[in-house]
């Protein structure tokens, strides 16, 4: 993959990890805990998706209520785990 200024390189570390460059993390929105998702085709090209692994997911989501629910007529209805 390259950027406006050129291809993007980086070396295999001996455990066999890579650095993402700054300027993809960047341009790419790669935040810590998310994954990438290696690929290879027939002729050996590889490819990496990018897989958003977003805490707080429903943070933007607003509250209901739902009433209020008595926890010992709901043990006695539908049992205990």
């Amino acid at each position: 993959m390259s950027t406006e200024t050129g291809p993007e390189e980086t070396k295999v570390s001996d455990r066999g990890m890579v650095t993402i460059p700054a300027t993809l993390r960047q341009r790419l929105d790669i935040e810590p805990g998310d994954k990438l998702r290696w690929n290879t085709n027939e002729s050996g090209a590889l490819s990496v998706e990018v897989v958003h692994q977003r805490e707080g997911v429903f943070d933007d989501f607003e509250p209901v209520d739902v009433g209020q629910t008595n926890a010992v007529e709901a043990e006695g209805e539908f049992g205990s785990e």
